[in-house]
């Protein structure tokens, strides 16, 4: 009997570690996720940066007319009272080739941080996108796809400055009586000097019955210590206020922002455009953006951008771009992040088709 009790006493123990952990495993959980896009990329005109050579037209086979590819991985545990441990890992892929891209050039180059979510808001660690950029592709009139819109304005003269920041800290607030805030510092410094690549950002979004509002700043200081192989560390301040309306089959979004380079452009930029829902499967949008050089009136890039998406399925779809790009004086603005990046002065037009995969 003694030995029986034994036994039934270990029996019992196991089954309550077992239950005690899979209620464990139960409350966390960790997601793959991705963005697949490929297609083909037609322009009339190219623009070697590095020789300042023109050429004559091209057809190429594209990574992410639309939006960037990349795969991740992201998860979260329950901690108890409303807490979650919270992390994403995020690399940028060319399709094309399978090469690293996309990003800053390291393996998880875009996303790598850890953090903490709650009814108090969230707070990451890591390398992680700034308030600044989330909220220009929120307000873009395009939402900041890679081909023709003020997106190959922002990364032709800032790279993935703001885009993707190194050792970060950043916190988001909840809603608010339709507000939101963002803050985030990005630690520099090296030896001797503290304040080396230090970056700076915050933003400010109101949210109200289809009327959307954003507010954001960016400043970053030179000298950074760690490099990357896509350069992120251009010394800049940027300032942006977009202002959005959703109408429900439509919706239309005014964008201008600033961007000052040390020793180089001061780009002010305005956009304007919007979107139409014409049936459930199929969206058409359109922008235009103008931006000029503070410093040199010379200097001025307009660029024109339309595009039809018709969703074959939640998570697939297809697309037709197509766009101008316009170039006065110093500036080079291209017609697409992905292989037309730079482009010529005067007027370059430009198309892409593609399909775009969501998992």
């Amino acid at each position: 009997m003694k030995i029986r009790r034994i036994v039934e006493a270990v029996l019992t123990s196991a089954a309550c570690v077992v239950a005690s952990t899979s209620t464990t495993f139960a409350q966390s959980h960790v997601t793959l996720y991705g963005v697949l896009d490929g297609g083909i990329l037609f322009t009339n005109k190219t623009y070697d940066h590095i020789s300042g050579r023109e050429g004559g037209r091209a057809a190429v086979a594209n990574d992410g007319n639309e939006s960037p590819s990349r795969i991740g991985l992201s998860g979260s545990e329950q901690l108890g009272g409303g807490v979650e441990a919270i992390f994403d890992l995020e690399t940028g892929i060319d399709i094309s080739s399978g090469k690293i891209a996309n990003s800053n050039g390291n393996f998880f180059g875009r996303q790598a941080w850890v953090g903490i979510k709650g009814g108090f808001g969230n707070v990451k660690v890591g390398l992680q996108y700034s308030p600044f950029v989330l909220a220009l592709v929120k307000s873009d009139p395009r939402g900041g796809t890679f081909f023709g819109s003020g997106s190959t304005i922002y990364v032709g003269n800032l790279y993935a400055t703001g885009l993707f920041n190194k050792n970060a800290i950043s916190y988001e607030s909840p809603m608010l009586y339709g507000f939101q805030g963002s803050a985030m510092l990005g630690l520099g410094g090296k030896a001797g000097d503290f304040q080396a690549g230090r970056q700076y950002s915050a933003s400010l979004h109101y949210e109200s019955h289809g009327l959307g509002v954003n507010v954001a700043i960016y400043k970053s200081n030179a000298g950074a210590q760690i490099t990357s192989p896509v350069p992120d560390g251009v010394p800049f301040l940027g300032k942006m206020v977009g202002v959005s309306y959703d109408f429900g089959a439509a919706s239309a979004k005014l964008l201008a922002a600033e961007y000052k380079i040390d020793n180089s452009f001061d780009i002010r930029m305005i956009g304007v455009g919007g979107e139409v829902r014409v049936m459930p499967t199929l969206y058409v949008d359109a922008g235009v953006w103008l931006a000029s050089d503070a410093n040199r009136s010379e200097n001025s890039t307009l660029i024109v951008g339309s595009g039809l998406q018709y969703f074959l399925s939640k998570t697939t779809q297809v697309y037709v771009q197509a766009g101008m790009v316009k170039n006065r004086g110093g500036m080079h603005t291209g017609m697409a992040i992905n292989g037309a990046l730079y482009g010529p002065t005067g007027t370059t037009l430009g198309a892409a088709i593609g399909l775009r995969r969501e998992f």
